[in-house]
């Protein structure tokens, strides 16, 4: 019952805090709109709305608040975790804002200084004059180039290819006839062509945008019933030029409110954007500690004594949350793993035993048979024609003995996979070990060529040196066998990145028959064997050493194409001997 009205109060919170929020979004474009390009600063009105945010916040903050210490006085049981995290997530926060206040009051002092290091008006006025100057330069020189030109021969119909006055864009002529005035000879860009005269008068027209943009046009009378428009070029950047000077002059004026009234603004941003969240983040802080905590702090403590061993915890349940979920969940947990815990660890042991027993049972049988044949062989001989034994005794013991080794080796293998195999390791020049192992296959299989190029002798790992012989002579055997003694064995080492780390790769290729997809699956498992006489322990046994050593191993195989084993071991390259 008591986390029912706590649940309610965030709620709550959460849903005038979103309440508050849609407000503000609806009230934060007029006020920019009106702050940039109007030049006004917030009324009352909008101050009101903006601030009832960090009101209401600071109301919520002091019960919560409250809360807190009244949990603290009472020395409700978990207070000091929650506490510790408390602290923990203001000092947080402090360290994430201050660094952004501190960058923001330097950023607006500097935009404060930057505006009243520069003279606004006296540039407004200067570009302003600049542009009359320009206007009046273009008039003159128009005046000049209408004094200076002969219209009628430039409009004559006997020039037909008459070529306009620099700057001069057009020539039109309007006749009155049937009531009106009608467009009846042109010459220049098309640009310049009027549908109407801009006006029957002499002289200078006045400008009309968007009609005259880039023109100053001169009306004249040749005749009393036509009239002649000459239109001068200004180009179109010089009326873009006057709207941006006069936009400009606008903004500049905001500028010039907005940096009387900064201050204010500078609190309204603080107080509006930057300290509710502030305030809701501790609010929320605040309300949601004492819920996860306890339930934290309990499953945390079960967690370590089922790790220690203890499958008694049982955490009490609280009903109406997540948590309350998952330490039901922890509980079931634990149940099922205190019950299944020694069930599984005796049938796993009876499991591989028992595998492992049929597995050898099965190799000890085939060796067997013919040694008990040739025994009852001998035997029989021995009762029916014993002055004839001799033939078959020589023949019959040397099966039994070779059946025997046979099961000597299968048993030592065994017995290798099944005990404990610590390496002893040490600081061993691999490129060392690589010719010790190979020279007495290059000596008794001459058809098969070894290439050792690409071994760095000066490659130092620690490992087992004996137990790394053993994996090098069982590739190497592997491999010419599944060459029929004849092909090319490529050893090489090389340093690679995985995860960060720095690993050896050794790498065995042969040019043998290849591995099936169907054999690949269980190359690595006890007693699978491709070879009338492998007992199919050596590829477990060299998956074994690598794993002893932190390292691992697999294969890349087509049939008809060979085999490529790679070996990953942890490197010592760099620490030398005295690693």
């Amino acid at each position: 019952m008591k986390t029912r009205p706590q649940y309610l109060n965030t709620r709550g919170l959460v849903f005038v805090y979103i309440l508050l929020c849609v407000l503000t979004v609806l009230f934060t474009r007029s006020f920019f709109w009106e702050t940039l390009y109007e030049g006004r600063v917030p009324d009352t009105l909008t101050l009101v709305v903006f601030f009832t945010i960090p009101v209401v916040l600071m109301v919520f903050l002091g019960i919560a608040v409250a809360n807190f210490v009244g949990d603290i006085i009472a020395r409700r049981p978990g207070v000091k975790f929650s506490s510790r995290l408390l602290g923990y997530f203001v000092v947080t926060v402090f360290f994430a804002t201050v660094p952004m206040t501190i960058v923001t009051g330097i950023s607006i002092s500097e935009i404060v200084r930057f505006w009243h290091s520069f003279d606004a008006d006296a540039a407004t006025e200067a570009s302003g004059s600049f542009a009359v100057d320009s206007f009046e330069l273009h008039s003159n020189r128009f005046e000049t180039i209408l004094r200076g030109t002969d219209w009628n021969t430039v409009m004559s119909p006997a020039r037909p290819a008459a070529v306009l006055p620099t700057n001069i864009a057009a020539v039109q002529d309007f006749r009155f006839a049937g009531g009106g005035w009608q467009d009846y000879a042109f010459l220049g860009h098309e640009s310049g062509r009027l549908a109407m005269p801009p006006s029957q008068m002499e002289g200078f027209t006045l400008r009309e945008l968007p009609r005259d943009i880039g023109f100053i046009r001169y009306v004249m009378r040749p005749e009393h019933n036509v009239i002649r428009l000459v239109s001068y070029d200004l180009g179109e950047g010089f009326d873009f030029g006057l709207s941006a000077i006069e936009t400009q002059t606008d903004r500049f004026e905001v500028i010039g409110v907005l940096r009387d009234n900064l201050r204010i603004l500078e609190v309204f941003y603080y107080g509006v954007f930057f300290f509710p969240p502030l305030l809701m983040t501790m609010i929320i802080a605040i309300s949601f500690t004492r819920r996860i905590t306890n339930p934290i702090a309990e499953l945390t403590d079960g967690t370590r004594r089922v790790a220690e061993g203890d499958f008694s915890v049982q955490i009490l349940a609280r009903q109406g949350d997540e948590l309350g979920l998952l330490v039901r969940s922890f509980n079931a947990m634990v149940q099922d793993l205190e019950k299944s815990r020694a069930a599984l660890v005796k049938a796993e042991k009876i499991s591989i035993w028992q595998n492992m027993a049929q597995q050898l049972a099965h190799e000890i049988k085939n060796p067997l048979t013919p040694i008990k044949l040739s025994a009852e062989r001998v035997l029989r001989r021995w009762r029916n024609e014993p002055q004839e034994v001799g033939g078959i005794i020589e023949g019959s013991m040397l099966a039994i003995i070779q059946e025997t080794e046979g099961l000597s080796i299968l048993l030592d293998e065994f017995r290798t996979l099944s005990r404990p195999m610590e390496p002893s390791k040490s600081w061993i020049k691999f490129g060392e070990v690589v010719p010790e192992v190979t020279i007495p296959y290059q000596s008794s299989h001459p058809r098969v060529a070894f290439d050792m190029e690409h071994v760095d002798e000066n490659l130092v790992m620690k490992i087992d040196k004996s137990q790394f012989s053993r994996v090098l002579t069982n590739l190497i055997i592997n491999a010419i066998d599944a060459m029929d003694g004849s092909g090319s064995i490529e050893i090489r080492t090389e340093l690679v990145k995985k995860r960060g780390m720095q690993f050896c790769r050794i790498t065995v290729k042969d040019s043998g028959k290849g591995i099936s997809q169907e054999e690949s699956a269980h190359v690595f498992t006890p007693y699978f064997t491709t070879k009338e006489s492998g007992t199919g322990l050596g590829l477990p046994i060299i998956e074994r050493i690598v794993s002893d050593h932190g390292g691992s191993i697999w294969f890349n195989s087509d049939e008809g194409m060979g085999t490529v084993f790679f070996i990953d071991l942890p490197s010592g390259e760099g620490e030398g001997e005295g690693g």
